[in-house]
């Protein structure tokens, strides 16, 4: 079969459509419904694209950061509310969410602190809170101190309420954690 014959077919098919579409009116709402799908895919894409922008500008560096080419003891402090009576495995899981929050964290805006922590043997010591109110004022005292902190908010599916504080992780140089924390007893 020739190639030319088909090419002539499709053109006429065409032509025969638009006349069609062109005769009824309906070609506005095709028109109107293509160049509205094609303004929306673009205003989506570049709101993506914002977005992976925003994602994607890097986060100034903690202070933190700076203590880890100074000092080198570093340690890893996990405050564990003692009065929402966890069980233990939930304070297993609750710590696990804490160092893992806090690792993200400090991933990007403090490499050189998490690299002296490991250094260090990733040092973490359990301690335990007697309120909410206390974990707040260690985690003010630990931001004054501009040591980096993750408050682990549960979900509520298991042992405890909806959206409680359940543990907070922080990281340092010893000296400065044991400032903050120095007072607790281990858990």
């Amino acid at each position: 079969m020739d190639p030319s014959w088909l090419n002539t077919f499709l053109v006429g098919t065409g032509c025969l459509v638009l006349g069609y579409l062109l005769k009824t009116g309906l070609h506005k709402d095709c028109f109107l419904k293509f160049f509205t799908r094609a303004k929306n895919t673009v205003a989506i894409e570049n709101k993506d694209q914002q977005k992976h922008e925003a994602q994607s500008k890097p986060k100034t560096p903690l202070e933190v950061e700076k203590l880890a080419e100074i000092l080198e003891d570093f340690k890893m402090v996990l405050v564990v509310r003692n009065d929402l009576k966890m069980g233990k495995g939930k304070i297993a899981a609750q710590c696990s969410h804490a160092t893992l929050g806090l690792y993200k964290k400090l991933q990007h805006r403090a490499p050189k602190a998490l690299n002296r922590w490991e250094m260090c043997g990733q040092v973490k010591v359990v301690l335990k809170s007697e309120s909410e109110e206390e974990l707040l004022m260690l985690q003010g005292s630990a931001k004054s101190l501009k040591l980096p902190t993750h408050i682990t908010i549960d979900a509520g599916r298991t042992q405890i309420a909806p959206n409680s504080r359940t543990v907070m992780a922080l990281l340092g140089p010893a000296e400065l954690v044991d400032d903050v924390t120095g007072s607790l007893k281990l858990l």
